[in-house]
């Protein structure tokens, strides 16, 4: 039963290990992104009026 246990804690912390590789991987850098992108956009106050 210890086999069980080893084998089951193995497989868990070996998926913990690949999500935690894809989340830095892709995800961070895609948030990070978004963000930039987020705060380099100009800022519209008020909208244009004249532009109808």
């Amino acid at each position: 039963m210890s086999t069980f246990g080893i084998v089951l804690f193995l497989l868990i912390g070996g998926m913990a290990f690949w999500m935690l590789l894809f989340l830095m991987g892709f995800i961070l850098p895609y948030w990070i992104t978004l963000g930039l992108f987020e705060q380099l956009r100009p800022k519209r106050i008020f909208e244009d009026k004249d532009s109808e």
